[in-house]
Order: C-alpha cells, then structure tokens, then sequence
C-alpha cells in the first residue's frame, strides 16, 4: 500500500508483507495468527533478529513518547522524576497521574484549561470504574503528561500556546527533528494522533535505532528521559499494566506501548526491541515480549495468556519465533 505524503510516495505497511508473530492454539490446533513486524538490536547495533519488513514505515503512536520529550528537555523543560516520566507516558488517569501532569502545567502558571489533548476518561480499570457517568477530561486522558510537556516547554521559549499542536508550530519541528536524528531516517508522513498532537511515520527498524541510541549515546538528554522513567515506571502506565509490569518484573529495562499493538524496549547495555503487530491486538504483548527478551539473554515468568474452554485450559497464546 502507498499513501501520498505531500509530493511523496510513501511506503507503508502491507497487511500480507509482515512474518508470524504468535499464534493462540485450543486443544492442539492453531486458532488464531498474528503477523507483524519485529526487530531485536545487539548492544553494537547489530541486527539480531528481524521478522518482516523492518523498514516500511508505520505510525508508532504513543510508543515513541519519551523521544518526543528529548525535543522538549532540548528546548529547556525542566522536569525531572515523576515530573519527567508522566511526559513519555501513556497514563492510567488515576488521582497520582492527574496530580503530577497537573503540577506540571502549575509550574509554568498553567492549568488544566489550558490541554487541548482529546478529553476522555481515565484507562486504568479502577480509574476509570471509579470515574462513572462524569464527563471526560483532557487532564484524565492517557496523553495529559504529554501535553503538560508540551505547554511548559511552549511557555519557556515564549511559543505560542494555542497552537502547539499544529505541524509547523516550533515545537513540532523541533520533535519531527529530534525523531529523525534518532530513528536514523527521514520521517515520510505527517498525520494526527488520537490526542490530536502531530503523528510522524517511522520504521520498526528506525524506533529500534532510537531506542538503542537513547540508552547508550551519552547524551545527557537521553539519560535523564530515560532514568526518569525507569525509576516511575508507574507513571509510564499504571500499576499492574504492561508496560509498568515488566519494567518493575526486569531491572534496568524501560517498555513504552502504543495503540495499535507498537511497541519499543530497551536495556541498559543496548539490545533494543520493538515490534508492530499487522491486527492491532496487543493480547500478544506478554508472549512476544519474553520471547524476545530471551534471544537478549533474559528469561520472565508469569506472561502466559492462557485460552480457555469453561474452566479448563486448552491452549495459549505463544509466540511464534
């Protein structure tokens, strides 16, 4: 499939073009298949394992939010801590994520009025429960921290606030930047994320580059994104979610998802991973996961997604390399 971004082709990604990633099997036979696209990187950048086509670009949504913030720290954003974390997060809504983004915007003399990210409700289950029949918010979305990023770096450098989500605000430019420096390649297409905030195309193979380059360059950007979110791991999710799971289940490991079943990881010696599942499901998340943190060497317990028929298991979903 080719999308015309501007004057240019782009290529993206062909449903039929991805490799086996898992399969979910009951009681012996292969039910269900999910194809994608998966790169693992060695510490010396090497390629380790890619399935698929690790160069076809695609939107890794909220996966890539901590390489949006390096623009931001670039730019004087003073955050640190939980601070710094719920920025490349993607939030359960709970009170604690609602306060931190909230004190985010307070310290820039902002407030809550001031988000102009998509209004929904919290996504963490208990949150989100808790919430009921009250009206969404854009504080309660998932993308809050971001944003909250965005104003306070928007307010430092005197850029205009009502525009900030525009792709030609200064702001956006300084992160298709950024993003292109780390990926490694030129971003193809423009379009908008479900916050509303500009969505950039990008490879699996290029996320893998970013990722590795954020954990290993030196950069002093890099390692207070990523030492932030390590250390507040439940700030990047919520407490028992994915990706703040297996950063608390793996020391020294920073996971980000995004919707759309995208993914990126990385560990502190420089093996990198990300992935993108062709069906959107992220139900394969656990299996591919501790597969590939195996060929880095890492073994995790506990991710089994089991199928089951009544009250008996008679299957799972495994992964298929």
């Amino acid at each position: 499939m080719r999308l015309e971004g501007g004057n240019k082709k782009v290529n993206t990604l062909n449903v039929n073009s991805g490799e086996l990633l898992a399969v979910m099997t009951r009681s012996g036979m292969v039910e269900s298949q999910h194809y994608g696209h998966l790169v693992v990187l060695n510490p010396d950048g090497s390629t380790l394992l890619d399935l698929g086509q690790s160069r076809a670009q695609m939107f890794p949504r909220s996966a890539i939010k901590s390489m949006q913030a390096v623009a931001m720290v670039r730019h004087g954003l003073n955050f640190d801590g939980r601070n710094l974390a719920i920025v490349c997060a993607s939030h359960g809504g709970t009170d604690e994520h609602q306060e931190v983004a909230l004190e985010n915007l307070k310290s820039v003399g902002l407030d809550a009025n001031t988000l102009m990210n998509t209004p929904d409700k919290p996504i963490d289950e208990s949150a989100r429960k808790a919430w009921g029949d009250k009206t969404p918010t854009s504080l309660a979305a998932n993308c809050s921290g971001k944003h909250s990023g965005m104003l306070a770096t928007c307010v430092i450098n005197g850029w205009d606030l009502k525009t900030y989500k525009n792709a030609d605000h200064p702001l956006q430019i300084a992160i298709k930047k950024e993003l292109e420096i780390l990926a490694e390649e030129k971003i193809e297409l423009t379009s908008i994320d479900g916050c509303g905030a500009p969505l950039f195309t990008m490879s699996t193979l290029g996320m893998a580059r970013a990722a590795r380059t954020m954990r290993i360059s030196g950069d002093p950007v890099h390692k207070r994104i990523v030492d932030a979110c390590i250390a507040n791991p439940r700030m990047i999710l919520a407490e028992g979610a994915f990706d703040t799971r297996m950063m608390k289940k793996v020391p020294g490991l920073f996971v980000k998802g995004g919707a759309e079943s995208v993914m990126v990881a990385s560990l502190p010696d420089g093996h990198a991973i990300t992935w993108k599942v062709l069906d959107g499901s992220k139900r394969v998340d656990g299996p591919i996961m501790v597969a590939a943190l195996a060929r880095c060497g890492i073994t995790v317990s506990g991710e089994i997604v089991e199928v089951m028929g009544g009250s008996e298991v008679l299957g799972e979903i495994k992964a298929a390399f």
